[in-house]
């Protein structure tokens, strides 16, 4: 009986995103409060009320570390955070399979070699500007994931879940070599591009937040009205064809809206790993498989646990900075490793 509670409790979806915005709400005043100069939480209130309303006077010390440092640094982060953590959840229902995430099927690693790539040959494209960087990135993770399914037809024509996760992986090995040979041969934009690489949000500023924001609406809003298909062939894909689901009308779609949503993500950060195999499995976990929820949820909580991540890694030994790609693998690879148990565990018994 106090089993059927709980899970009544848990399946509750208005609490659900109730929590979910809370800790949200929570990590972004923690992640601007708290740094090198702290901020009180009612003095960040009375900057936003000011900003808002026009009415009251604040302090510009306080003003110009919020909005040019803090704030810009925690929008980033969240929106990185929610763009690996949705596309993640995206894979996961489309493999069937909670290791499935942008960096487990190498498109991270795709999408970090079209990054290196502008910044080595420093690469621009005529009227694109600074959005030569992420289209750059989304196209390399196009290419990536096209040729990661390619080849897994090749091995499997079933195209098993486990043939793809570790043709990715393949992929991701190869392109990391392919990235260690461009940092061999580079000079002065070594440091740059080591830096990047590692992933970080720091000194990013207002255009950066420019540059993800278009391709995360557009990449978030075609997985959400995708959900209910994602649903359907999270079943497998004959059962989705006699629900009338196009099968490879919408995988094709949903691994587009994936690869840009992690190619925007690793061109403003570098390359973080984890956090699409992290928050989407713990979010199924916690309020069920529904993608319906589950991908909103997953941002929500994706960007709050980034924002944190990054909290921590700029905090922990103060005043170095931390890469958050090292604080997110601290993190994910153990929960990578329990999950991974937990399947063998599950074949074993079943």
């Amino acid at each position: 009986m106090q089993r059927l509670s709980i899970q009544k409790f848990l399946n509750n979806k208005f609490l659900a995103f109730f929590l979910a915005s809370i800790f949200l709400i929570i990590a972004i005043l923690l992640g601007i409060s708290i740094g090198t100069v702290y901020v009180p939480i009612e003095t960040i209130i009375q900057i936003i009320f000011v900003k808002l309303f026009g009415v009251g006077s604040i302090d510009p010390m306080h003003e110009s570390i919020i909005m040019n440092i803090r704030l810009p640094r925690v929008i980033l982060a969240g929106l990185v955070g929610a763009a690996l953590a949705i596309a993640g959840a995206a894979f996961q229902g489309l493999l069937r399979n909670p290791l499935a995430d942008p960096y487990t099927l190498g498109v991270s690693s795709g999408a970090s070699v079209g990054a290196v790539l502008t910044l080595f040959f420093h690469l621009s494209i005529p009227f694109v500007g600074m959005f030569t960087l992420p289209l750059l990135s989304i196209l390399f993770s196009f290419i990536t994931i096209f040729f990661v399914l390619a080849f897994a037809r090749k091995i499997d024509r079933s195209m098993k879940v486990e043939t793809i996760i570790l043709t990715g992986i393949i992929f991701s090995s190869f392109l990391g070599a392919v990235i260690s040979l461009m940092i061999a041969l580079t000079g002065d934009e070594l440091r740059q591009i080591i830096g990047w690489l590692l992933g970080s949000v720091s000194m990013r500023g207002w255009d950066y937040i420019k540059i993800i924001l278009p391709f995360f609406i557009i990449g978030s809003a075609i997985l959400i009205f995708n959900a209910k298909e994602l649903n359907a062939m999270s079943f497998g894909e004959e059962r989705a064809q006699h629900l009338g689901v196009n099968v490879q009308k919408r995988k094709l779609i949903i691994l587009s809206a994936g690869s840009i949503l992690t190619g925007a993500a690793v061109a403003v950060s570098g390359t973080i790993g984890f956090v699409g195999l992290v928050i989407p499995h713990l979010s199924r976990i916690l309020w069920g498989p529904d993608h319906r929820y589950l991908l909103p949820l997953s941002i929500l909580t994706g960007s709050g646990f980034l924002i944190l991540a990054d909290l921590l890694s700029r905090t922990i030994i103060s005043p170095t900075e931390l890469p958050i790609g090292v604080i997110t693998a601290l993190i994910g690879a153990p929960v990578f490793a329990i999950i991974l148990l937990q399947r063998k565990r599950k074949e074993r018994s079943g």
